[in-house]
């Protein structure tokens, strides 16, 4: 079987990384190209880490063909500094990047997004994701897929005192999260990640979206 090449914008972050990882590690992979700003240390031979200008992501040529491209991106109004900063980030880059897959002929194009988006939403947060994902299905990339996690779990390089918090308390009333409320538990990043690439390898919708409750073995088909 020939083997794929696989792109990540967002590799620093908490399911970036083990997007990488589990990439890195899947034979089914022959390269792993990552967009940074610049070098991280992050270092294998199935690995290459691209040079790229967030602001005009959409311009970036690939140093490889690409047969999916995995999107990670997002921050916090906190990190960001504003919700101006933090809408650039989380619908701007990730928009140019479908942009970039439009332009390349890429057919797949997979991206966390997050609970509750929902671009008429009162919720800054909220709305500012629905407008990525509105803004993502109408582009003309064959296959789009949107990944919806609730709280996720995972250790962070950065320091996130309320969200550590949160973790916490959410994990250890994990048991209580069944039914109707399955939508809601707080799930591992490694295994959004698991997901992801589990979906770009199984499925050709040409839109989907898939929420926390259904990333599982079990359900990802």
């Amino acid at each position: 079987m020939e083997k794929k090449n696989a792109l990540i914008a967002g590799a620093t972050g908490l399911v970036g990384n083990e997007l990488m990882q589990q990439l890195i590690a899947d034979p089914a992979y022959d390269r792993i190209i990552i967009l940074v700003r610049k070098k991280t240390t992050n270092e294998h031979p199935k690995l290459i880490q691209q040079l790229v200008d967030f602001e005009q992501i959409e311009k970036t040529v690939p140093v490889l063909p690409v047969d999916e491209v995995y999107c990670a991106l997002g921050t916090t109004i906190k990190k960001a500094g504003s919700q101006q900063a933090f809408r650039k980030v989380d619908l701007d880059y990730v928009l140019g990047l479908g942009k970039f897959c439009e332009k390349n002929k890429i057919n797949k194009l997979l991206i966390v997004s997050a609970m509750g988006a929902n671009a008429s939403s009162g919720i800054f947060y909220n709305r500012v994701k629905g407008e990525m994902e509105a803004g993502i299905k109408a582009l003309t990339i064959p296959c789009k897929f949107i990944f919806r996690p609730s709280l996720l779990m995972g250790k962070r390089a950065e320091f996130r005192s309320g969200e550590r918090v949160a973790q916490s308390v959410m994990g250890a009333l994990g048991l209580l999260f069944f039914g109707g409320l399955k939508k809601y538990k707080p799930v591992w990043a490694k295994d959004v990640a698991a997901a992801m690439i589990r979906t770009a390898r199984t499925r050709m919708d040409d839109f989907c979206v898939i929420e926390s409750g259904e990333m599982s073995k079990n359900l990802i088909r």
